[in-house]
């Protein structure tokens, strides 16, 4: 497994798998945005708070290669680490490994952004400030 700057735990529910008894591909997606959110909460980003103030944050792009499936009671580990893509756009580079044996499932980088009230790409300054410390993490 990869460093990475925040990790969390978490286990497959039956309802997340398809007829062939894995997870659904799109749940992947759920796993990831789940660890975002709260890897965010933990450096404080509220997304609440922002959206109050007319700054919303999106995602504009995902990529994923699927390695591994994982099926109903697997547990696994979603891994994150977030950087600046560019002086508009923040990425999560992120991994999740099934566990005990840390096999690779998904490897997947996600671009976002954050728009401004009037509808325009635009990091907060707060936000730009915990850019600078997760590029020294990476």
């Amino acid at each position: 497994m990869e460093q990475y700057a925040y990790t969390l735990e978490m286990s497959v529910r039956d309802y997340e798998c398809d007829m062939q008894g894995i997870v659904n591909n799109a749940v992947y997606q759920n796993y990831l945005e789940h660890v975002r959110h709260e890897y965010l909460k933990s450096i404080g980003v509220d997304f609440a708070d922002y959206a109050r103030r007319g700054i919303n944050f999106v995602v504009v792009r995902i990529e994923m290669d699927y390695k591994l499936p994982l099926t109903s009671g697997d547990r696994f580990v979603v891994g994150l680490n977030m950087v600046r893509e560019s002086r508009i756009r923040f990425a999560f580079h992120q991994g999740i490994y099934r566990l005990p044996d840390m096999k690779p499932v998904i490897k997947a980088k996600v671009i976002g952004t954050a728009m401004n009230a009037k509808g325009r790409p635009e990091i907060p300054s707060e936000v730009e400030q915990l850019l600078g410390s997760s590029e020294e993490k990476s």
